[in-house]
């Protein structure tokens, strides 16, 4: 083949390969630019939330996040929060919400778990208004944020005292702390003490397993396998109290640290898969957006 019908081809290539770049640079802008920030669901300046959608959303599924922070610090914003979960979801149909909270010492663990239910409640009323479909959400939290997420799936009271709807499943990742009278009463780390005191009542008033009693939506507990404090211990033993009260539990273990194992949610990784698996069987909706 001559030089004279070679060049032009290669022109041609690169300017394919221009106009994709630029259009993966668009279709990546347009997701931050969707990005709806600082909605206040409540008066505090911690009350707020930020909601990622595509420009098509459509009685989409919600995936609502809660960051961890030991209870007394993290954001919404937060790139290890966000990123990877955005990237991913969004492109396939879902809407993400990450909130805010009070956090110590201005407010203990049950007043952010009631900060959660709120704001799930105003997610609930709103969803529409951001193309999104208020029976269609699924609860993640990472660390503390897993515990308030796992505080407000046993609490019947909380539930009702919201007037909450119900949700789909509730994806817990990394929480130690299901069973808070049990870690209170063997070594822990001291930042535990800053949150939960000394009061066996209140102890059992923010535990997860001591909350759960009826039935409640799937619950998908992911747990380090590195972590020095039986992480996936805790959330065995968490499942078998909730299975025998109705509740379906699936514990997924998993070869990350503490941080990673929210960071890294969301990459094209097995980990991920198994995460989407889990949530390919909570409604037919979410089945056929992962499919």
């Amino acid at each position: 083949m001559d030089a004279s019908i070679t060049k032009p081809n290669l022109h041609l290539i690169s300017l394919l390969i221009l106009f994709l770049v630029i259009s993966l640079h668009s279709n990546a802008s347009n997701i931050k630019n969707l990005a709806i920030k600082d909605l206040a669901y409540g008066n505090h300046p911690l009350q707020k939330l930020d909601v990622y959608q595509s420009s098509n959303a459509s009685n989409a599924p919600i995936l609502f996040m809660v960051h961890g922070g030991a209870w007394r610090r993290g954001d919404k914003a937060a790139k290890a929060v966000v990123k990877n979960k955005v990237d991913r979801w969004i492109a396939k149909g879902f809407i993400f919400i990450s909130i805010n909270y009070r956090l110590l010492p201005e407010a203990d663990p049950f007043k952010q778990a009631d900060d959660v239910a709120t704001a799930l409640k105003f997610v609930q009323s709103n969803a529409s208004q951001w193309g999104g479909d208020p029976s269609q959400i699924i609860l993640m939290g990472h660390s503390a944020g897993a515990h308030l997420i796992n505080i407000l799936s046993a609490s019947s009271t909380i539930k009702a005292a919201h007037e909450l709807m119900p949700w789909l499943a509730t994806i817990s990742i990394d929480s130690a702390v299901f069973n808070v009278e049990r870690t209170m009463q063997r070594k822990h780390f001291r930042f535990y003490d800053r949150a939960f005191g000394n009061d066996k009542d209140y102890w059992r008033s923010v535990s997860p397993f001591h909350l759960l009693k009826t039935p409640q939506p799937p619950i998908l507990a992911i747990c380090s396998t590195v972590r020095r404090d039986n992480a996936c211990d805790n959330a065995k033993r968490f499942a078998s109290k909730a299975q025998s009260s109705g509740t379906d539990v699936e514990v997924l273990e998993i070869n990350l640290s503490h941080r990673d194992i929210n960071a890294k949610l969301g990459l094209n990784k097995a980990y991920t898969r198994s995460v989407e698996k889990f949530m390919r069987g909570v409604g037919p909706t979410i089945t056929n957006l992962l499919n």
